[in-house]
């Protein structure tokens, strides 16, 4: 739910995620969204206690939980779960292997996802790489972009299922292409069907040239959300009318262009 007229209110975006390596998670207080995200990389990088409580008191706040990570494990080591405050909720997702260590990526998801379930039943489940265990979980399905995201939305709903989704996408308010590129070029170069497609040793940045720009110029506005804030907001409709219930952007410049 957006709370202001700042200009991103335009976007239709329902939510915003921060990244607590990319700048002080204080700053969704300053943002014109309830709800917020704040992502997991690394149990270095998690926010302190009194900084969660903090914007759990003002915000509708949820944290990214790896179930198989040391300190979030709900079949092992939980100590991490000290930090959350009761009222602050849960996103609960495999984890991103760049954050896991060998032994954590061997651990089995299903059972650790029902487990904290059972702790938390209004968390919401990450559906990346695990898309049929989210699903058999009926709890809130957060899905990360692509361009076959509309396409499984309205198969979702028309297999009957009447749970919320909310959908999460690196988000960038501004048309200008080399700006767009800077912001998500790296990011959407490793989705894996774009990878597949770039030609090799390409800049994946606003020095991407030829075939190479092309792909990523296109994955752009399929795996990320990018343009103006009529754009954007016009992408978010189309979500929604696909079956979204709600759309989390991901600021991939920055917060400043979330505040102007």
């Amino acid at each position: 739910m957006l709370t202001s007229s700042h200009a991103v209110t335009r976007t239709g975006l329902d939510a915003v995620a921060l990244k607590p390596t990319e700048c002080d998670v204080r700053r969704a207080l300053e943002l014109p969204f309830e709800t917020v995200t704040i992502d997991f990389e690394g149990r270095e990088h998690l926010p302190g206690r009194e900084t969660i409580a903090e914007l759990a008191a003002k915000k509708s706040l949820r944290m990214t939980i790896p179930v198989r990570a040391d300190g979030f494990d709900p079949l092992g080591d939980d100590s991490l779960f000290d930090r959350l405050p009761e009222d602050a909720g849960q996103v609960l997702v495999a984890g991103h292997p760049a954050y896991l260590s060998k032994k954590e990526k061997s651990r089995a998801i299903a059972p650790r996802l029902g487990r904290a379930l059972d702790r938390a039943p209004d968390a919401w489940v990450g559906t990346e790489g695990v898309e049929r265990i989210a699903t058999a979980t009926g709890a809130t399905q957060f899905e990360l972009l692509s361009r076959s995201t509309d396409h499984e939305l309205r198969a979702l709903r028309a297999a009957g299922f009447e749970g919320t989704i909310a959908v999460y996408a690196p988000t960038v308010l501004t048309d200008d292409e080399n700006v767009i590129l800077d912001a998500v070029g790296e990011y959407v170069a490793r989705r894996k069907p774009v990878a597949r497609a770039l030609p090799e040793d390409g800049k994946t940045d606003a020095r991407a040239v030829e075939r190479t720009r092309t792909v990523l110029s296109k994955a752009s506005r399929d795996f990320a959300l990018v343009g103006t804030e009529a754009e954007i907001g016009a992408r978010v409709s189309e979500l929604k009318d696909a079956g979204a219930d709600i759309v989390v952007g991901y600021p991939a410049r920055g917060v400043e262009p979330f505040l102007g």
